[in-house]
């Protein structure tokens, strides 16, 4: 067993294997055409921030850079036109395991002690550059993938702008960020950024089913992962969330729900606020909200400009007629986010939060219907 098989990571979703060991890139060829153009051109910039919502694909791509860069030799010649490697290369291989001498990964760090991931990435962390880079390359390319680069705490952010400022010969430094408005613009401005948007339906799909496949879980059947695809907004890691999680049968009991605003089944969201509080229900209460925050927005959003709800929420949004209702439900989504947040901080009563919930929503709707 590898340290990683025992080791939580931050940047792999539970029941699924980490991007480095998905051999497949679903999506984003103009952002590989670009890397292997730099590649191509021997001017490959030695800093990349990659940019772009979670869970579409950027660890994805940095993984399979990396794995291209580590598999050439000193006389790589500018005749490869693809970064795909079959996973039975060694290189590969050795990615996966975290085991190349030539790969170093900076991420939040395991704390055993405490029995929990590190809250941001450290300078200790970013310390480990020195020995890295002390020792001699095995190969013609040295590799640093930071994951996140937006969870750098002031000192680690510093310490990397040292190295980014004079880096050694032939590494690349491939920055994975969800955030790049958090990193100081000293950091930005030395990176050549590529960004990546939300996969399209059908991207999204062939990921969810790679993703399935590496995991050696058999996929869902092609109703429950259309009917998922609408929530995950074009992002991998939410889809998987959404599928595993039973996203699709908590997102229609909330369709329905909403559906009879301005009245409220008042047996059914008690029925609901106890499946969502039962032991061992708290990925699905977790869920559960995190789907009626993302609904109320796109809804509100909708209402405004037409665009970006599910077909379900159009039907909802439609009868938002005027400023006056879109005010009232763009402040409830704030405030059904505030009092969550609330209520993770100080333990309060989860039942009760999920029936305030629906007591709020009920309001609003009568407000915004006047």
């Amino acid at each position: 067993m590898t340290e990683t098989d025992v080791i939580p990571e931050a940047d792999r979703l539970e029941g699924f294997v980490h991007p480095r060991m998905i051999p497949q890139l679903a999506g984003h060829g103009s952002a590989e055409q670009r890397l292997l153009a730099a590649f191509h051109s021997d001017r490959l910039h030695h800093a990349w921030l990659f940019a772009g919502p979670e869970g579409v694909g950027k660890a994805t791509l940095a993984y399979r850079f990396a794995r291209f860069l580590l598999a050439q030799g000193e006389d790589a010649s500018g005749s490869v036109e693809s970064m795909a490697l079959e996973p039975d290369h060694a290189v590969f291989s050795q990615v996966a395991a975290l085991s190349h001498p030539d790969l170093l990964v900076l991420r939040r760090a395991w704390q055993p002690d405490r029995k929990r991931l590190a809250t941001a990435v450290s300078v200790a962390d970013v310390r480990r550059l020195t020995r890295f880079f002390g020792r001699t390359a095995g190969t013609a390319w040295r590799v640093v993938i930071i994951d996140r680069a937006d969870e750098m705490n002031t000192a680690a952010a510093n310490a990397l702008l040292k190295n980014l400022e004079e880096p050694p010969p032939r590494c690349v430094f491939l920055m994975i960020c969800s955030a790049p408005g958090r990193l100081p613009v000293t950091i930005r401005s030395r990176s050549q950024l590529l960004r990546f948007g939300p996969l399209d339906p059908n991207d999204l799909q062939t990921a969810v089913e790679s993703a399935f496949n590496a995991a050696g879980l058999a996929a869902p059947d092609a109703e429950k992962v259309g009917a998922v695809l609408p929530l995950a907004q074009g992002s991998v890691r939410r889809a998987l969330q959404l599928l595993v999680g039973g996203g699709d049968e908590l997102y229609a009991n909330l369709v329905r729900l909403l559906n009879a605003l301005p009245g409220v089944d008042q047996r059914a969201v008690h029925d609901l606020a106890d499946k969502l509080t039962a032991p061992g229900k708290e990925a699905s209460y977790e869920l559960f909200f995190s789907l009626a925050e993302e609904s109320l927005a796109r809804i509100a959003t909708h209402a405004a400009t037409g665009e970006g709800a599910t077909q379900d929420e159009e039907a909802i949004a439609a009868r938002l007629k005027g400023q006056p209702a879109l005010a009232h439900w763009a402040s409830l989504w704030e405030t059904v986010r505030r009092t969550k947040a609330e209520a993770d901080v100080l333990n309060l009563d989860r039942k009760n939060l999920v029936l305030g919930t629906f007591f709020k929503l009920e309001e609003t709707a009568r407000e915004a219907l006047q």
